[in-house]
């Protein structure tokens, strides 16, 4: 380990000063992202381990309330995507037997997990995201197209990692796009296509993180350009002005906190490449934290290494707890 590594650690303990309870990083469970689950839960268990924190792995899979109650945690730390770690289920858990998490508590998790709900949380405040209608087997999906400007993507609401999501350009795609959807999710809704650049914010209470702007050859910013692939293209700083960088902050804040979200996540937009107008697409309570993940990303951008990421998350966390 290097001089500057070796800092970085004392920095970033010092962080932690005056807890020295166990954590115990919940990772896995049974979502359809499992495999990046594990993969972040395993890299916030390694950087705490090399803060020296006492901490354990509990993969959600297996019985969850046993595995807590023979632990024992002073803190969850919650790497969990998707159904079942994001969407309150663990956090109602976790809160039941009286355990300090990491995050959102259970209502901003169950409202950014449901992106129609988010929608009409953001519609309510003039807040800009695309037009969208539900879906289901019997919906006229020529008329559903029209009334979105002829293109869409098709998503289940309550996935994430672009997981179960299509473009759809013709009515024949639309019913494709919502049957693959069905897959993963009950309820599917279709999202007006905009056409442009997609960008990202970063929320860490307290820190203004810098924007990124994503870039793929593939179709749109699919689970593959995320985990897969080493082309995508991230692109900090996003190459907006200092004065479209504030708008994008602006929204991205108000939408976080306007769903109850709390301490860290991250929030996502479309730019059309006509009106430049940023859209809203949706708030994530638990972002990756994975070597493609863009929160670590965006924090290496000004200097904050991933045992600093991952201290700042917990204080934030003990510090709410301490208040309740």
């Amino acid at each position: 380990m290097d001089k500057n590594s070796s800092n970085n650690i004392q920095q970033t303990s010092a962080a932690l000063e005056g807890f020295a309870g166990k954590v115990a990083v919940l990772m896995g469970g049974n979502a359809s992202e499992r495999d990046v689950s594990l993969e972040s839960g395993n890299a916030v268990l390694s950087s705490l381990k090399k803060m020296g924190v006492d901490v354990v792995e509990i993969d959600t899979a297996v019985d969850v309330v046993a595995a807590l109650q023979a632990v024992k945690p002073d803190f969850a730390f919650i790497a969990l995507h998707g159904k079942g770690g994001e969407d309150g289920t663990m956090q109602g858990l976790l809160e039941k037997l009286a355990i300090p998490y990491s995050g959102s508590d259970v209502l901003g998790s169950a409202l950014a997990m449901d992106k129609v709900r988010s929608k009409n949380v953001w519609r309510g405040l003039s807040l800009p995201t695309p037009a969208y209608q539900l879906l289901d087997s019997n919906s006229d999906f020529e008329a559903v197209l029209a009334e979105l400007n002829g293109a869409a993507f098709v998503k289940p609401i309550d996935e994430g990692s672009s997981i179960g999501m299509s473009l759809a350009t013709d009515a024949a795609g639309l019913e494709a796009a919502y049957n693959k959807a069905a897959e993963y999710g009950v309820t599917i809704f279709a999202e007006q296509f905009v056409d442009g650049p997609e960008y990202t914010v970063t929320i860490l209470d307290g820190l203004e993180l810098p924007s990124i702007r994503i870039a793929t050859d593939r179709k749109f910013y699919d689970y593959a350009a995320k985990y897969e692939v080493d082309d995508t293209q991230f692109f900090i700083p996003s190459g907006l002005s200092k004065q479209e960088e504030l708008e994008l902050q602006e929204i991205a804040q108000q939408a976080f906190y306007s769903l109850g979200c709390q301490h860290w996540g991250r929030v996502d937009f479309m730019r059309d490449k006509n009106t430049q107008q940023f859209y809203l697409l949706e708030a994530n309570t638990v972002p990756g934290l994975t070597s493609h993940s863009l929160v670590p990303m965006a924090a290496a951008a000004v200097g904050m290494d991933f045992n600093a990421l991952i201290a700042k998350i917990i204080q934030l966390s003990i510090k709410e707890s301490a208040k309740a």
